[in-house]
């Protein structure tokens, strides 16, 4: 590694509106006072979580480079530029960890490859909140993004999931466009096995937190479960 080149440091933002420096470390606002370059997803989401963490500092100093999920490696051949010239960038999700379900993880691949420190900090991802209070097996896990949008290609995709589950004793994370929660929910439980277990994990974080494990055939039970676009992890083992 060239010591003369600048770390990428990896900030992990809060999972909804909260205080940051509820759920972030103190080095979260030490490294935001010093760094001036970031790779966000969002502009406007970004600057809102800096002036928080660091209400003193000068947003018209900050230069910010965006990342999303429509970037390509093209667009992003001179974001690490300032580590090269020996400054550090901040990589920002617009919540939770870089990298984890976020489109962080291209950059992060180009720092390697041109030998750039990469710095991760600790801060809260839901995927991991999720499974430490499910009760699942957290030691043989995947995470598998968004199930198909059609119904009956969702229902086969579930249906395969639960037949590696049972196979493979691995539990199985995955999430869903918030307003299409409760349409998601219906189907897990119309179309699992009653006795798969199926944990909820929603709001995670926030005041209004939720999570909870149960039978397929318990949550059928279940009323007033109200998921309509609120943050949610679905886990199945």
């Amino acid at each position: 590694m060239n010591n003369t080149t600048g770390p990428l440091i990896l900030i992990p933002s809060p999972l909804g509106d909260t205080a940051p420096m509820e759920v972030l470390p103190l080095i979260i606002r030490q490294w935001i006072e010093r760094i001036d370059h970031y790779i966000v997803e969002n502009e406007k989401t970004a600057r809102r979580f800096i002036k928080k963490i660091a209400p003193n500092k000068k947003q018209s100093e900050l230069v910010l480079s965006i990342l999303d999920k429509y970037s390509s490696e093209i667009e992003i051949k001179d974001y690490l530029n300032p580590c090269l010239e020996g400054k550090p960038i901040g990589l920002l999700s617009d919540a939770g960890c870089p990298g984890i379900a976020d489109p962080g993880a291209l950059i992060v691949a180009k720092a390697h490859h041109l030998n750039i420190l990469v710095k991760p900090l600790v801060g809260p991802s839901s995927l991991f909140l999720a499974l430490m209070a499910s009760g699942l097996n957290g030691q043989n896990f995947a995470f598998n993004g968004y199930l198909p949008i059609d119904k009956a290609e969702k229902r086969k995709a579930i249906l395969q999931l639960e037949q590696r589950a049972m196979q493979q004793q691995q539990a199985q994370l995955f999430i869903e466009t918030p307003y299409r929660n409760t349409a998601l929910f219906e189907q897990l439980c119309d179309t699992l096995n009653g006795k798969t277990k199926l944990t909820i994990a929603t709001n995670l974080t926030l005041p209004e937190e939720y999570i909870k494990t149960n039978t397929v055939s318990e949550w059928k039970k279940t009323k007033g479960l109200d998921l309509h676009k609120k943050p949610t992890l679905f886990i199945f083992q």
